[in-house]
């Protein structure tokens, strides 16, 4: 059967400032925390000098909460995938000023990334805050919680690991929800939506989407042990 479904994307790129700051960082700071996209599996001890677990985040925006994430738990390595410069500029700044050794940043589509360069089994977590809603119904098809990315997710987890998503838009997350749940591997850790988990620091878009009295809807699915 033919699938016309797009390929799926994880960004749409958008117009947005860059300040000089961030300017700089990117020049400056890219080439000691920016890995370049490759199709060649990574080496995470290699990359961050240890062997502890790894935290995916996909889209981080300006990588604050990453940033807290990061500071709060230094025994844990995290990779952060985004397309936007500014918003790696940011992140960047950030891991300067908290003099933080734990995270990487691949600047590229993280569909591909995870492709290409997670290997199987290889992941404890998958952090998926605020991804674009693509409300219009139309669009839906473009949203990047679903399968089979969604399968993709599970196969690089290692048992045990988690997807964590967070959104204000509820009829993504109940979207999001039905195709986590028609992915095999992972399992709903909670009867339906999760509560908030403290790992999860409230960020920059979430706290606009409170003041514009947007509630936001949790999902945390966790990949089944082996049989």
């Amino acid at each position: 059967m033919r699938d016309d479904r797009p390929p799926i994307k994880s960004y749409v790129l958008r117009g947005g400032r860059i300040t000089d700051a961030q300017t700089r960082a990117l020049a400056t700071l890219s080439g000691a925390w920016c890995v370049q996209f490759s199709e060649a599996p990574l080496d995470f001890a290699g990359i961050f000098g240890n062997g502890n677990p790894v935290t995916v985040e996909i889209g981080f925006g300006t990588g604050g909460a990453t940033a807290e994430i990061a500071e709060a738990n230094p025994e844990k390595n995290y990779i952060g995938i985004e397309v936007f410069r500014a918003g790696i500029g940011r992140l960047l700044m950030e891991i300067e000023a908290r003099r933080l050794a734990n995270i990487r940043i691949i600047e590229h589509d993280a569909a591909a990334v995870l492709e290409k360069m997670i290997p199987d089994g290889s992941i404890n977590a998958f952090h998926i805050f605020f991804p674009d809603p693509w409300a219009k119904k139309r669009h839906r098809k473009r949203r990047l919680v679903r399968r089979p990315f969604t399968d993709t997710l599970a196969s690089r987890l290692k048992p045990g690991g988690y997807v964590y998503m967070a959104s204000d838009n509820e009829d993504y997350c109940r979207f999001a929800a039905c195709e986590l749940e028609a992915t095999g591997a992972l399992r709903d850790a909670y009867a339906e939506f999760a509560p908030r988990l403290p790992v999860r620091p409230p960020t920059k878009f979430e706290k606009r989407a409170l003041a514009a009295a947007s509630p936001v809807t949790e999902l945390f699915f966790v990949k089944r042990a082996r049989e």
